[in-house]
């Protein structure tokens, strides 16, 4: 996850939630969201 720009890891994590992958795929995206400090740019998007 971390070779992902940020803007693609943030497109994987809605692509992710709107596919309904596994919860353990989302957190994974989720922790490496918080990791790069870009959770506000979800909850703005959302």
């Amino acid at each position: 996850m971390r070779k992902l720009s940020d803007e693609l890891l943030i497109e994987s994590y809605f692509k992710a939630r709107e596919l309904n992958l596994s919860p353990e795929f989302i957190n994974l995206i989720e922790s490496e969201i918080h990791r790069r400090s870009l959770y506000n740019k979800i909850k703005r998007s959302s």
